[in-house]
């Protein structure tokens, strides 16, 4: 107990926070979906905030490409899982963290064997067919998720799925990603980053805002993106809100069971 309050005590002594939030903290279980530039900060200040279980699922090796703004990894750690070395830096950081680790390209059956064992699922990877499925399980399953994009020089944030305490009576109705965007863009619509590039910090800045909802998430601090999408411009140092609604049709896409989540070929759907 000791060694639990000296290592949060900055935390702990936050208005409105205190030892109920940190506590609450420690017995929450995360599923952070990609250890790459969006996957390192939110880890990183997960693992360092005193988040209990920490899920970390990602099939990559560390190339040269990543270094420039995957901050878990160095030089040395060129061609080596992403998820073992994350799990050695959170080690390293904070030892009272349990970490489970998936090296399988996340998929419908994962989704459905690992989502009811975590409290908040955590988008941080960088393509469409990955985005849609991991919305479409959370929606089955009833998951809050933390959703945050990336390219070039801009970002955004949102949280997907979650009622708040003070809206279960009310005529709130949350939203997912579907309601933002219904079907994918077409192949040569959007650039991904290995297309389009990336500016190196401004995952960094779009990582660290999803750890700060999780952590507003399980501790009830503060107010979250719910129903709201966050858009930051690195260039011009901006942010600006969108308010999102319901959209009718997205409803009609969603699978609406696990047999026709499970028979969805996102793959296909996003080429």
């Amino acid at each position: 107990m000791k060694e639990f309050i000296l290592r949060y005590q900055r935390q702990i002594t936050l208005d409105g926070f205190g030892m109920d939030a940190q506590e609450k903290l420690s017995k929450a279980k995360v599923l952070v979906i990609g250890a790459g530039g969006l996957g390192c900060p939110i880890l990183q200040y997960l693992a360092a905030a005193g988040v209990g279980h920490i899920g970390i699922a990602d099939n990559d090796l560390v190339s040269y490409s990543n270094l420039n703004r995957q901050i878990f990894f160095g030089q040395d750690d060129i061609g080596k899982f992403k998820v073992d070395i994350a799990t050695l830096r959170i080690n390293a950081l904070n030892n009272l963290v349990k970490t489970t680790i998936y090296k399988d390209r996340w998929n419908q059956a994962l989704s459905i064997e690992h989502f009811p064992n975590y409290d908040i699922i955590v988008d941080a990877t960088d393509n469409f067919a990955s985005r849609y499925l991991i919305n479409d399980a959370c929606v089955l399953l009833a998951k809050p998720l933390v959703f945050g994009a990336v390219s070039k020089y801009e970002g955004q944030i949102a949280v997907f799925n979650k009622i708040q305490d003070d809206q279960k009576n009310s005529d709130y109705i949350p939203v997912n990603y579907r309601d933002l965007f219904p079907e994918p863009p077409k192949s040569d619509e959007v650039l991904n980053c290995a297309e389009g590039g990336v500016l190196g910090v401004l995952p960094g800045t779009i990582g660290v805002m999803q750890a700060t909802e999780v952590i507003k998430l399980i501790s009830g601090v503060g107010e979250i993106l719910s129903n709201q999408l966050l858009n930051y411009n690195a260039l011009t140092n901006s942010f600006f809100k969108v308010q999102l609604i319901k959209n009718a049709k997205a409803d009609l896409l969603i699978p609406k069971t696990i047999d026709s989540f499970m028979q969805t070929n996102y793959e296909q759907l996003c080429n």
